[in-house]
């Protein structure tokens, strides 16, 4: 195998996620273990695709500026390394311009011919000799172009959020997308305690703190490959953000009962659920990809959970099978995505409004079954990791006035009071609470309570 610097390993992720669709955490993940970078350039690759991700379209507008004719026309490779020259010219510092251009031209060479070559040659020293004068709309004057470009967001998805949250908000929202997130992990008590992991994986040279909200949370600190500790391993946690953890307190089943989780892979929430049960009763976790049986399987076996029973099922016809009959029913329904930004940056880029208003029916249909098989007195939570209304407390309106018999219940009791006073939970009294990155430090991620009251 041809060895490969730390730009070509960075193009040829981003080529994979840009051109052909890939997740970028899995396309990164596959690249470094296929070529085993050195620690240093690990970091590099890692920026250069991340980077390059979250801002691609002030990139794009940079270079629509310095390009006589279309950025879609060109080779996609060529259009990939001008895309990656861009981003550190304008947005790594600790990289010499000069490196940039050079190394940019000499993967064009590799990737083209002559004239794209001489393409990315003048087009990168271009935008360096002019990267002074690039003066971005002012959010105050144009609010959604300028927030758009400012913080690289789709404007359609800008002007949806200022509409729902304003502009202050929309633009620290935004902000907040472009920040690293926590690295979260749930500490699975059927094994260990919050503080004996701390201190094994202290004993693994890793650093963790507390949680903000969830009493099983740690935060890891500077270190990422957590799937190689010997305590993963071990089955002593599960890799999972705060507010997706609080997903399971919210529903609070009860040892001994009868759960389903409506859309359980890769079986987080699940795992999480039966430790909340004591690992005793019965929890059916549904998913309606088959391939996606033996991670559940996998995690259970590794977390020591044993009663739960993974089932290839489409959670929109629950109710053909399970009408009546669970005390407690978790619907994490399949969603646009736009709270988890932070961690795939790419996921802002494959995103349009039509999308969002299907998936608002899917989820009503989904929740609509699933609501036929609460028993009398029974819960229902309803969750999501995204931030737009139509998918969250639009759902859960819709389905109220088709739904007399269930109602709201105060979440109060289930999640920490501090939330009460923070911007979007402030409604957890009243059964519903909305996490967001920049204010919460967590996921984004709406969370509902529903009680069956017939």
């Amino acid at each position: 195998m041809k060895k490969k610097n730390a730009r070509g390993i960075a193009l040829e992720v981003l080529y994979n996620v840009l051109e052909e669709g890939a997740f970028s955490n899995i396309a990164l993940g596959r690249a470094l273990e296929k070529y085993q970078p050195e620690k240093i350039d690990r970091g590099f690759i890692t920026e250069l695709v991340y980077g390059t991700l979250r801002t691609l379209n002030t990139i794009d507008w940079v270079l629509g500026k310095f390009l006589k004719n279309p950025l879609a026309g060109l080779p996609p490779w060529i259009r990939t390394i001008l895309r990656t020259g861009v981003y550190q010219i304008l947005y790594l510092d600790k990289v010499p311009e000069s490196a940039a251009c050079n190394e940019s031209v000499n993967l064009a060479k590799q990737y083209g011919h002559a004239g794209t070559v001489k393409l990315v040659n003048g087009v990168l020293r271009n935008v360096t000799r002019n990267k002074g004068q690039l003066d971005l709309p002012d959010p105050a004057e144009k609010p959604v172009m300028g927030i758009a470009l400012k913080y690289s967001h789709p404007e359609w998805l800008v002007e949806r959020w200022i509409s729902e949250y304003g502009p202050a908000r929309t633009e620290e929202l935004c902000r907040a997308d472009n920040e690293i997130p926590p690295n979260a992990v749930r500490t699975n008590t059927l094994k260990t305690t919050r503080d004996e992991l701390k201190q094994i994986l202290a004993g693994e040279g890793v650093k963790s703190a507390e949680g903000r909200f969830a009493p099983e949370t740690l935060i890891i600190e500077g270190f990422k490959s957590v799937g190689s500790l010997a305590a993963h391993r071990s089955g002593l946690f599960m890799v999972q953000d705060e507010s997706s953890t609080l997903v399971g307190h919210a529903l609070s089943p009860e040892p001994g009962s009868f759960v389903i989780d409506a859309c359980s892979a890769p079986g987080g929430k699940s795992t999480h659920l039966a430790r909340l049960m004591g690992n005793k009763g019965r929890i059916v976790s549904v998913d309606v990809h088959p391939h996606k049986m033996k991670l559940i399987r996998e995690n259970s076996a590794r977390l020591g959970v044993t009663i739960i029973e993974p089932e290839v099922w489409d959670a929109a016809e629950l109710d053909k099978k399970y009408a009546g009959q669970a005390d407690f029913i978790l619907v994490d329904a399949p969603c646009s995505g736009l709270g988890i930004i932070r961690r795939r940056p790419e996921i802002r880029w494959r995103k349009e409004p039509a999308q969002i208003h299907e998936l608002h029916n899917l989820q009503l249909k989904i929740l609509t079954s699933a609501a036929k098989c609460v028993r009398p007195g029974g819960v229902l939570v309803y969750s999501t990791c995204t931030v737009t209304h139509e998918e969250n407390i639009d759902v859960i309106d819709e389905f109220l006035n088709s739904n007399s018999g269930f109602t709201l219940e105060s979440l109060s009791g289930y999640l920490p009071a501090a939330l009460t006073e923070m911007p979007g939970t402030d409604t957890i009294d009243r059964g519903f609470g909305q996490f967001l990155p920049h204010v919460h430090c967590t996921d984004g991620f709406f969370i509902s309570r529903l009680r069956n009251k017939k």
